[in-house]
């Protein structure tokens, strides 16, 4: 899935090609995504011009002078500019046409989504209960440390919940946790003041450092030039579960956790 780091490559790769361009053709070929693409967005953006890009947790707004488009690539989408009239392959969903150059979405899974926003976006249903970003300056210790309190769930999927913060998704919860030492089955509430310290400082350098690189390489994701990102290669824990930690040569243990994937060392994280 792309998470946050991929979704700001993607950010920065489609940008200086489509801001301050005019859409002159919007083609739908699959209007069925995880929501119905809205029969109106086509005439809504055609002829108007891209005023910018803006990236609110993993959801990418598009601002144009009359609302804004909505895009969020789900499990396995993507963005990436191609020349204008390149042949689609299967899966390539949608095209906005600027000129000799296109916006194409590619999503085999359909979980995306493409949805058009009048008024205020930050009030939209999808968007107004986002915690804060985790590269901002809301984002601090001790606002985790007062959330935490009396939390009786894991500190993994803790960090995951997006009405706490937005964008830790599962491969850099995990790497997180494994630079700040907490073993990611901990209650949260347990977490003391250094332990967030320690773990907002690492959410922030883990995230910061993928983005700088590209975005962690995953099957499914394509960065907004056509390349992927090369940041899997330095991971510490996730996908390596049964190998040894680079700490302290102990085997990784990997077990599901919302059925999703959690590498941890046991020696290491406490």
């Amino acid at each position: 899935m792309p998470e946050l780091p991929e979704v700001e490559t993607t950010l920065r790769g489609i940008t200086p090609h489509t801001v301050k361009r005019r859409v002159s053709k919007v083609v739908i070929r699959q209007p069925r995504l995880r929501w119905p693409i809205p029969n109106e967005l086509p005439e809504s953006i055609e002829q108007q011009t891209l005023q910018s890009i803006s990236r609110r947790g993993k959801y990418l707004l598009f601002e144009f002078a009359h609302g804004n488009a909505l895009i969020h690539l789900g499990m396995s989408g993507s963005l990436r500019i191609v020349k204008t009239g390149t042949p689609p392959n299967v899966h390539d969903h949608f095209d906005w046409e600027f000129g000799d150059i296109s916006l194409r979405y590619h999503d085999p899974r359909r979980f995306g989504c493409l949805l058009w926003i009048e008024g205020e976006p930050k009030n939209h249903k999808l968007l107004a209960q986002l915690g804060p970003e985790p590269l901002t300056d809301a984002f601090t210790a001790d606002y985790l440390f007062k959330c935490s309190r009396k939390r009786t769930q894991a500190v993994k999927q803790f960090i995951m919940d997006s009405h706490l913060v937005v964008g830790v998704g599962n491969i850099y919860a995990n790497e997180s946790l494994f630079m700040s030492r907490i073993k990611p089955i901990r209650k949260a509430g347990t977490l003391t003041r250094k332990n967030c310290e320690d773990l907002v400082a690492d959410i922030k350098f883990v995230l910061s450092r993928s983005i700088e690189q590209g975005g962690t390489t995953l099957r499914d994701f394509v960065g907004g030039d056509g390349k992927p990102g090369y940041f899997k290669q330095q991971l510490l824990v996730y996908g390596r579960g049964g190998e040894p930690c680079t700490e302290c040569g102990k085997l990784l243990k990997e077990i599901r956790m919302m059925d999703r994937t959690t590498v941890y060392c046991v020696n290491c994280q406490k």
